[in-house]
C-alpha cells in the first residue's frame, strides 16, 4: 500500500473524494508498494484505483489524459539501507554528531533511478531487476568497483559471490542503460584489476554508457577501519595513463570516451582538463567528471560581456578548497583581476573538519570556513563554491547560511556558476556590512 500524505486542491483525486491519509492498494489490478509503482500504473487515461480507508476498501474510477496529474502528494520512502561494508565507505569516516542522513547507506535502485544515487546490486534480488526492466528504471548508477570476484569481494566487504556480471547482463539486454563508478584504491583494484575492469564493461556497451574513475577519499575519523591510504601523484599519474588509453581505443571503436577520470586526477596532478569532446554528453558530471570543465567553459562564454569597469569599489573573498585552489586562480580569478575597482581575494579553506586530504570544495563546512576567515578583512561579500549547501540549505555541519553570515558579519552568497548573475549583485548599489558576532 502507498499512503497519500495530500491532495491538491481542486485536482482530480479531490473532486472524486480521495482524502488524505487514504491508502493505495492497487490501480487496474495491479498492487502499489511505492511511489514508483504509482508513477507506472497511473499513466492509463483510464485507472480503476483501489483505496483502503481506515478499514474500507473503496474503488474509484478515473478518466484523465495520458499522464495528467491526478492530485496526490506523498511522503519520501523508506529507503534501502546497505549491508555492506567497503572498506572505503564515507560513512564510516563521518565524525559523531551530524545529521542522522549522512550516517545512512542507500543501497537502493529506486532512489538511483530517481536521483542519480550509486548502488552496488548486492542486495538487487532477481524480482527488482525485473521490476527495473519492466518499469524502465533506467538509467540506474552503479558503484562497480572491480569485476574480479575476489577483489569486489575485498572491496564491499562481502563473503560472496554477487554475480555483478549476470546482473549486468540481464540488465542490459533488458534495455536499462547503465552507468559505472571505480572507486580506486591504491595496490587493490588499480594496475591489472582496474584494465580488467574496464575491459570487462566494454564489453556491455552501449548498454554500459559510461564508467567514471574516483580516486579514494579518506578523513581523518577513520579507525579501527581497513588500513588505506590516498594515491602519489605518480599512481594517479598511472591511473590516468592507463584510462585515457581505453578511452581512446573506446573512441575509436564506438565515438565514445566511455571511460573518465574525475576532475581530481587532473588537479592534483596539475595536468591540463581534457577539452569538452573528451566527457561526451558529460555523463556524470554530478560525480565531479567535467565539472571543473564546464566552470572554465561558462566562464569563457560569459567573459566577453562583463564590464571592464564597476561603478563603486568592491571587494569579494572568494572561497574555494585546496583542490581547485590553482586552478582557479589561473584561469578565472587573474583575469576577473583586471576588471577596475573589482577587488577579488581567493582563499584556500583547509578541511578541518574531516582532515586536510579532504581537498573538495563541497564538504567544506560552515564552521571551518568561519573560523578560517572570522580574523579576516572580508569586504562586501563571501562567495562560496557551487553544491556547498545541501538540499536542506545546510553545511555538513548543520550549519546554515544565515548563520555564517550572521557571525562573519558579512553577506555570504552560494556561487551559482553564472558570472552574470555575480555581477548583478555586484553591481547594485552599496548595502550596509553586517555587525559581526
Amino acid at each position: 500500500m502507498l499512503r497519500i500524505k495530500q491532495i491538491v486542491p481542486e485536482s482530480i483525486a479531490q473532486q472524486i473524494g480521495i482524502k488524505s491519509g487514504d491508502n493505495i492498494i492497487a490501480i487496474n489490478g495491479n498492487k502499489i508498494h511505492d511511489y514508483l509503482d504509482f508513477l507506472y500504473y497511473i499513466t492509463d487515461q483510464n485507472a480503476e484505483i483501489i483505496i483502503k480507508r481506515n478499514t474500507s476498501t473503496i474503488i474509484f474510477d478515473i478518466e484523465k489524459d495520458y499522464q495528467e496529474d491526478v492530485g496526490f502528494e506523498f511522503g519520501e520512502m523508506e529507503i534501502r539501507s546497505c549491508s555492506n561494508k567497503c572498506i572505503f565507505c564515507f560513512v564510516y569516516q563521518n565524525p559523531k554528531g551530524l545529521r542522522r542522513t549522512l550516517y545512512v547507506k542507500d543501497e537502493d535502485y529506486r532512489f538511483s533511478f530517481l536521483y542519480g544515487n550509486y548502488i552496488t546490486l548486492t542486495n538487487t534480488g532477481k524480482a527488482d531487476l525485473r521490476r527495473i526492466i519492466k518499469q524502465r528504471l533506467s538509467p540506474l548508477y552503479i558503484s562497480i568497483h572491480a569485476t574480479d570476484v575476489d577483489c569486489r569481494k575485498k572491496l564491499l566487504g562481502i563473503h560472496h559471490d554477487d554475480h555483478i556480471m549476470e546482473n549486468l547482463d540481464f540488465l542490459v539486454k533488458g534495455g536499462i542503460e547503465l552507468h559505472m563508478q571505480i572507486v580506486v584504491c591504491p595496490g587493490i583494484n588499480d594496475g591489472d584489476i582496474l584494465i580488467k575492469t574496464i575491459k570487462d564493461l566494454i564489453i556491455f556497451y552501449p548498454g554500459v554508457k559510461s564508467v567514471a574513475i574516483v580516486p579514494v577519499g579518506l578523513t581523518k575519523h577513520r579507525k579501527n577501519l581497513f588500513p588505506l591510504r590516498l594515491h602519489t601523484v605518480e599512481e594517479l599519474e598511472n591511473i590516468i595513463n592507463i584510462a585515457n588509453k581505453l578511452h581512446e581505443e573506446c573512441r575509436k571503436k564506438f565515438g565514445s570516451g566511455f571511460v573518465y577520470l574525475t576532475d581530481e586526477f587532473f588537479l592534483k596532478t596539475n595536468k591540463p582538463v581534457p577539452a569538452k569532446y573528451y566527457y561526451d554528453d558529460f555523463y556524470q558530471i554530478e560525480n565531479g567528471v567535467g565539472m571543473v570543465h564546464t566552470l572554465l567553459e561558462q566562464f569563457e562564454s560569459e567573459f566577453a560581456g562583463l564590464p571592464g569597469s564597476i561603478p563603486h569599489p568592491f571587494k569579494i573573498t572568494w572561497i574555494t578548497g585546496t583542490l581547485a585552489f590553482v586552478f582557479m586562480k589561473k584561469y578565472i580569478i587573474s583575469r576577473l583581476k583586471k576588471i577596475n575597482k573589482l577587488d577579488l581575494d581567493l582563499i584556500a579553506i583547509p578541511n578541518s573538519f574531516f582532515g586536510h586530504s579532504v581537498s573538495v570544495s563541497g564538504l567544506l563546512t560552515g564552521q571551518d570556513i568561519f573560523e578560517y576567515l572570522k580574523d579576516k578583512d572580508l569586504g562586501d561579500l563571501v562567495l562560496l563554491p557551487p553544491r556547498i549547501l545541501n538540499d536542506d540549505n545546510l553545511f555538513l555541519d548543520n550549519w546554515s547560511l544565515d548563520k555564517l553570515e550572521t557571525k562573519l558579519g558579512v553577506h555570504c552568497r552560494v556561487f551559482s556558476g553564472s558570472f552574470r548573475d555575480l555581477f548583478k549583485i555586484i553591481m547594485k548599489p552599496r548595502r550596509t556590512t553586517k555587525k559581526r558576532y
